[in-house]
């Protein structure tokens, strides 16, 4: 999974948002807010982190138990693709 060509992750203030640019800025209008956990997902996939490494990096970083990371990731990952903000590779 990757980001679509079109959408960023920006920081304004103490907020993360996406936001569309270029061609997908036509039919995107707006920005979504997202939480610092979504913002990491986000960043991780921008390097290009399969899921299980994204999960693998967040454990480093959060202190969770890792079924419940997964299960957040993978939702985050599902609303990532419903919105359209990411693609198979």
């Amino acid at each position: 999974m990757k980001i679509k060509q079109g959408f960023v992750l920006r920081k304004v203030m103490d907020n993360y948002v996406i936001i569309a640019i270029g061609d997908m800025g036509k039919n995107f209008r707006g920005m979504i807010k997202l939480n610092a956990t979504a913002a990491d997902v986000w960043s991780y996939l921008e390097s290009g982190y399969s899921e299980e490494q994204i999960c693998d990096a967040m454990l480093e970083k959060y202190d969770v138990e890792r079924d419940r990371l997964v299960a957040d990731v993978k939702a985050i990952l599902s609303r990532f693709a419903e919105q359209g903000f990411v693609e198979a590779e």
